[in-house]
């Protein structure tokens, strides 16, 4: 028997899609909504509670400028053979279409655990993130570029912090879809004795 929060998060789970920003409306996620997506963020699990998770939220100009230094970055790690300028050119177009952009990042503590574990707690705060969004009806995607790597000086980000990602978010109009997934039966193994 479940009962009603269960459900509730259940179906918030199970409805949360990636939402790209080709779908998003022209509608400004207002700032208060944005703090409330990343005030979830700060509840994730976190060993040695290092709470590694640092955000950097680009809206209005900034999102513009964050999308021409990616596109920048783009061109220029680029051989000129394998360089797309439909690939350049959208970059800066989903930087404009986006409310908002916030670079996923953490600040790694090497010296308490491992790096792939504040990943892990990084992870969380942005599924976090996500299921939060998906509540407030709010469209919103991880993406991970290779221009992140570099993108180290532009964020101003400390010694042992690193990018991870970009979280697009917007409103939109987006029909809700499916999810495409096997069942559960077929990814668990049970042993009792």
């Amino acid at each position: 028997m479940e009962n009603k929060e269960i459900t509730i998060l259940s179906n918030i789970i199970k409805r949360r899609r990636s939402i790209f920003p080709v779908s998003y409306t022209q509608e400004e996620v207002p700032v208060e909504v944005i703090r409330q997506i990343l005030e979830s963020a700060n509840y994730a699990p976190t060993h040695k509670l290092t709470e590694p998770w640092r955000f950097i939220v680009f809206r209005n100009e900034g999102k513009i400028k964050l999308g021409q230094e990616l596109a920048r970055l783009y061109k220029e790690s680029t051989p000129s053979n394998q360089f797309l300028q439909k690939k350049y050119d959208s970059i800066t177009e989903k930087a404009g279409q986006a409310s908002c952009i916030i670079t996923l990042n953490a600040k790694l503590h090497s010296d308490k655990i491992p790096e792939w574990e504040e990943l892990a707690a990084l992870a969380c705060a942005v599924q976090n993130m996500a299921l939060t969004a998906e509540a407030l009806q709010v469209g919103a995607y991880w993406s991970s570029p290779g221009m992140i790597a570099d993108l180290k000086e532009y964020l101003n980000l400390g010694e042992h912090e690193k990018c991870f990602g970009l979280f697009y978010m917007g409103y939109h109009n987006e029909e809700s879809r499916e999810a495409k997934r096997t069942p559960i039966d077929e990814k668990i193994k049970w042993i009792e004795s």
